[in-house]
């Protein structure tokens, strides 16, 4: 008899450990979801239930007995209501009660309730077992609404769950199945366990293990609610280590005999499961985080692809655009400098001064056509370059020459100071000149009337490097940080010069295609600016890698 009782308080106990941790698993999973919330309180309820179910059978005090009984009925009202309404508001997050659960429902099961406490419902003991215990108890009038409650709820509960099952489809119709196999499951262990044997064969034997029939419901409604997220490995790995620790833990209370061993282990189990319950409850919120981080990168990854075709698109049209607006500019700038000329008869003086403002507005719309041509072609890789020996002297003096006449309204002097006559070095010549005309041009635009723009022509670490120094508007950590971006422009030189900020990124992209380097420098806002390039004297028409850039640019 007494290995049979221990049997029967570990099957209880293990069952406690089971549906506490699956109930607060589920409520961890959404503390703000009501039906999170009505399925802990149907779990709070059942494990009551059976502690109190059990210790009934267990007492040989026959006014105990009585009111351990009326507790167990007690708890089985709201044990039904309890899945009533759980049924009843599943699977919403949030619910609004009407008024039939609000003044018929909860009313009913609340002064059902009542009535099983007190001698309506259970009266005496009517008839003991050889060893003391109670084996029939006299019932009152106050059983038959007991009994009535119980039934309505429950086969409320069924009804309400098969008709959300007929009208659902898809994943939550799975789920409401789910939850219904646990019902069924449950309710075939309840009704031979705690209803056939007991009453027709007078067998109350298993009646102390209610609480262990339920293990099915909870289980698969648990399932149900959290879907996979219950059997995450991670997730479900704590709950076997949890729930193993909480087994070893009761066994050790079975099998304890003093009081004092016996509290004290009582103890441990109550910590234990405490923080089983913490420690669950940090797992899932570790792998909810993990899981809305995966979500998060993934649509980021598809906003990223979303954004690389928007650029793709943005780059053709851009291409197409500059490939158009090319072709009249062309055609402008040839007429104009024909009928400059006298090509179509003579020109006043005024005329040819008109002229030539139209040429110089129609050639500052080419070079911006052509900064948006070699954008897109950089976009698009289309940029071809032609490696070949060069000499950069001349090619330093050909920009000059070029630039002179623009330098002249401001009477700024333009200067070349080279260490050697010969600067050999294989390269894209025309992109070379590019970078060197850009780096020249803009010193000129932001330098101030009389003063000297300085290039420097040097031999540094196995390469040349081309300086252009100015005593111009100078430039902020801000600027030396971001001016070699796309489409960026002081805020310095934005109200007082016009500029698209594109001409210093084309140069970082053919300085880099070379295997070279590119900075700015300058002593602060008023005190002029350095720009140059550094490139190895070998030519290579693929890019370096940063490293191999940044060691070789470092002495410049």
């Amino acid at each position: 008899m007494y290995s049979l009782a221990n049997l029967d308080l570990l099957s209880v106990g293990l069952s406690t450990a089971a549906i506490g941790i699956l109930a607060f698993a589920v409520f961890f999973n959404n503390r703000k979801s009501i039906t999170n919330q009505a399925f802990l309180f149907f779990s709070v309820i059942t494990v009551l239930w059976g502690w109190v179910n059990y210790s009934s059978y267990q007492i040989h005090d026959p006014a105990m007995t009585i009111w351990l009984n009326r507790l167990t009925i007690f708890f089985g009202t709201w044990h039904a209501f309890g899945i009533f309404q759980f049924f009843y508001i599943y699977p919403n997050e949030s619910y609004r009660f009407g008024r039939i659960y609000k003044f018929l429902l909860l009313p009913w099961a609340f002064v059902t309730s009542l009535i099983t406490l007190t001698p309506l419902a259970l009266v005496e003991v009517t008839r003991y077992m050889a060893d003391g215990r109670a084996e029939k108890i006299a019932n009152g009038p106050g059983m038959a609404l007991f009994g009535l409650s119980v039934f309505g709820f429950v086969i409320g509960a069924v009804v309400v769950l098969i008709k959300k099952i007929w009208r659902t489809r898809g994943q939550q119709r799975l789920q409401l199945f789910l939850i219904l196999i646990g019902t069924i499951l449950t309710f075939a262990l309840l009704l031979p366990f705690n209803f056939i044997l007991p009453a027709v064969f007078g067998m109350p034997r298993f009646i102390p293990l209610g609480m262990v029939w339920i293990l099915p419901f909870i289980f698969f409604s648990a399932y149900a609610i959290i879907k996979h997220g219950l059997l995450n490995t991670k997730v479900i790995g704590t709950e076997i280590l949890t729930f193993a620790l909480l087994a070893v833990s009761f066994i050790e209370v079975v099998i304890t005999r003093d009081i004092i061993g016996l509290v004290f282990r009582i103890t441990v189990f109550i910590l234990i499961f405490f923080f089983s319950i913490l420690l669950i409850r940090s797992v899932r919120r570790e792998v909810a985080q993990r899981e809305q981080l995966q979500k998060l990168t993934g649509e980021l990854q598809a906003a990223n692809t979303k954004l690389k075709e928007l650029d793709e698109l943005k780059t053709e049209f851009m291409s197409i655009a500059s490939h158009q607006l090319r072709t009249p500019l062309s055609v402008i700038k040839g007429y104009t400098s024909l009928m400059e000329e006298g090509a179509y008869g003579g020109v006043s003086k005024e005329e040819k001064k008109i002229l030539h403002n139209i040429d110089i507005s129609n050639e500052r719309l080419i070079k911006l056509v052509d900064e948006f041509l070699n954008i897109s072609r950089i976009e698009q890789g289309r940029i071809k370059y032609s490696f070949a020996e060069m000499d950069a002297v001349p090619m330093a003096e050909g920009v000059i020459a070029e630039l002179k006449e623009k330098a002249a309204p401001q009477h700024v002097k333009l200067s070349l100071r080279a260490e050697e006559k010969f600067f050999k070095v294989a390269a894209d010549e025309e992109k070379l000149r590019h970078c060197l005309y850009n780096f020249v041009d803009n010193a000129i635009k932001y330098s101030p009337d009389n003063e000297e723009v300085i290039i420097y022509l040097e031999k540094k670490n196995s390469g040349i490097a081309a300086r252009v120094c100015d005593k111009g508007v100078g430039l902020d950590k801000d600027d030396i940080k971001n001016l070699f971006q796309k489409f960026y422009r002081s805020p310095h030189v934005l109200r007082d010069y016009q500029g698209t900020g594109l001409g210093l990124f084309v140069v970082k992209q053919f300085i880099e295609a070379h295997g070279g380097r590119v900075w700015a420098k300058s002593k602060g806002i008023g005190k002029g600016s350095e720009f140059g390039f550094w490139i190895p004297l070998r030519g290579k028409s693929e890019r370096v890698t940063s490293e191999r850039v940044k060691s070789e640019g470092e002495g410049v």
